[in-house]
């Protein structure tokens, strides 16, 4: 044979993996492999692949015996929608995914190479962590890719894909980067199995119900996108990308749309009840201002009382946070504030305006939020905010009370620009409220308290509470009628394209944790 010849055997060994049977056994259990993803995420033909022929030099074990090619991780770059991305992906046919020192090695490799680059880096993760045979070095493996985790942070997007297993600290990898897309049924993640549970708590539970895609997207917010199958989970990841720029350097691409900037939103009339304690959808509302209706909410089973979403208007792309009515009357909580807090940051690192709709009664009241930490929790959205440097325009649509008010990017905080409609309630609390401790005395002296509480409620909300009283104070800049929203903050976003602000000289901000 000659040297053409082996090489052209031994690469075709490489792509073939280590056994029919094996392939066979992955799809068994409805996963495809490794090299299957990446056809699906990558555009036709693109991929380039590096250390195809990389093997481990472990020994012991066994291990000497068994050294297939790429090691369990198959890693290189591509395109997807026709700019560059790099991406690692583990063959769970290959000692289960798991991770040792070669694989490790190539992993480190590609990350750094995307940083290089300047370019997005998508995580296939499908692997039975470190590899036990290997030791320590295993161990140190994983090291390296947090600490790259760390790095690119804020530099390049970072989107980890839970296609299997990711057990033990494995998992600190996807919590590190910017995205958790998981796929239900196959995808777990945990720090400790349920064995170790059932060992030290006497629990009995299984793993998809400690941590399957449907736990994490909706209890404990680790992932941020849950799917039933891969084909759709990584259709998604393709979309997800085509919003994004490619590093922080960049601005994310703009799209021709062919919806009209200056279009009336005569449905919002319809849509957001004037009475402020009526509850409605504001998904509704950001589907009349954006693009065609389209946007790409971000952990949408995941404190739903407020909503983070990508979508373009009039061709960019915008970061859209808003309060939700329809969940807890839009209060703002411990997941809440977390969660609107990690969005802002993530599109202040990367380029892209942020669009914040208020209807908030509130910070939630309750022994379990004041012990959970609700002050530190929710000085996070605050500080994302004060911290932000990106374009921002808030619009208040019906109630913006106390802490909450100034936390959603009041004028105060460093917004460039607020709108209100003519059904904003702005102030410290409601007028009930506000009336029943301004007034408690002589309401309680009254000989008829529900008349005198009624008349205080309105002398409070006539003279504190009118929808110009902000404005009048320089708080709002200007008060517009509902039907101009999508045209007036297009126009505020456009002149606001090449704003420039800095923030102090310093290593790091030290946040609230």
């Amino acid at each position: 044979m000659n040297r053409l010849d082996e090489l052209t055997d031994i690469k075709a060994q490489a792509l073939r993996g280590p056994s029919d049977r094996a392939t066979e056994a992955q799809h068994a259990k409805g996963k495809l492999t490794a090299r299957e993803r990446i056809g699906l995420l990558l555009d036709k033909g693109s991929f380039t692949e590096v250390e195809t022929l990389r093997r481990h030099r472990a020994t012991g074990f066994g291990l000497e015996e068994k050294k297939p090619y790429t090691d369990g991780v198959v890693t290189g770059w591509g395109t997807v929608h026709g700019r560059t991305v790099f991406v690692y992906a583990h063959d769970f046919r290959i000692f289960g995914g798991a991770l040792g020192e070669a694989h490790a090695q190539k992993i480190h490799k590609i990350m750094d190479m995307a940083e290089a680059a300047g370019a997005p880096l998508i995580s296939l993760n499908d692997g039975a962590g470190a590899r036990i045979q290997e030791g320590v070095t295993a161990l140190a493996g994983y090291g390296g890719i947090f600490r790259r985790n760390t790095r690119a942070s804020g530099v390049i997007p970072q989107i980890s894909v839970m296609l299997g297993p990711c057990a033990g600290g494995a998992a600190y990898s996807p919590a590190l980067t910017d995205f958790v897309f998981m796929v239900r049924d196959t995808s777990q993640m945990f720090i400790t199995g349920p064995d170790v549970v059932r060992a030290v708590t006497g629990e009995e539970i299984t793993q998809n119900a400690l941590g399957g895609a449907d736990v994490h997207a909706g209890t404990s917010g680790v992932a941020h996108f849950a799917y039933d199958d891969e084909e759709s989970c990584l259709e998604d990841v393709r979309h997800l990308l085509g919003l994004l720029p490619s590093n922080n350097r960049d601005l994310p691409p703009h799209e021709f749309s062919g919806d009209p900037a200056e279009r009336s939103c005569d449905a919002l009339l319809d849509l957001v009840p004037s009475e402020p304690g009526r509850s409605y959808d504001m998904r509704a509302v950001v589907e009349e201002i954006v693009d065609n209706g389209e946007f790409f909410e971000v952990h949408p089973g995941w404190a739903p009382n407020i909503l983070c979403a990508l979508a373009r208007m009039d061709g960019n792309v915008v970061g859209i946070v808003a309060n939700n009515p329809r969940s807890m009357a839009g209060v703002l909580d411990i997941e809440a504030s977390e969660k609107g807090a990690r969005f802002v940051q993530f599109c202040d690192a990367f380029n892209i305006p942020l669009v914040t709709l208020v209807d908030v009664p509130g910070f939630l009241p309750g022994v379990d939020q004041e012990h959970g930490g609700i002050i530190r929790r929710g000085a996070k959205l605050l500080y994302a905010y004060c911290n932000a440097t990106v374009p921002r325009v808030s619009l208040v649509l019906r109630k913006a009370y106390g802490g909450a008010y100034i936390v959603m990017d009041s004028r105060s905080i460093g917004a460039d620009l607020a709108f209100a409609w003519p059904s904003n309630e702005i102030a410290v609390m409601g007028a009930e409220g506000a009336a029943n401790v301004i007034f408690r005395r002589e309401i309680a002296a009254a000989p008829n308290p529900d008349e005198v509480r009624a008349a205080k409620i309105e002398e409070y909300r006539t003279a504190l509470m009118h929808p110009y009283y902000a404005a009048e104070r320089g708080l709002v800049d200007d008060v517009i009628d509902p039907r101009d929203t999508r045209s007036v903050l297009i126009r505020a976003l456009a002149m606001l394209r090449d704003k420039h602000a800095g923030l102090p000289s310093r290593k790091h901000g030290n946040p609230p944790q």
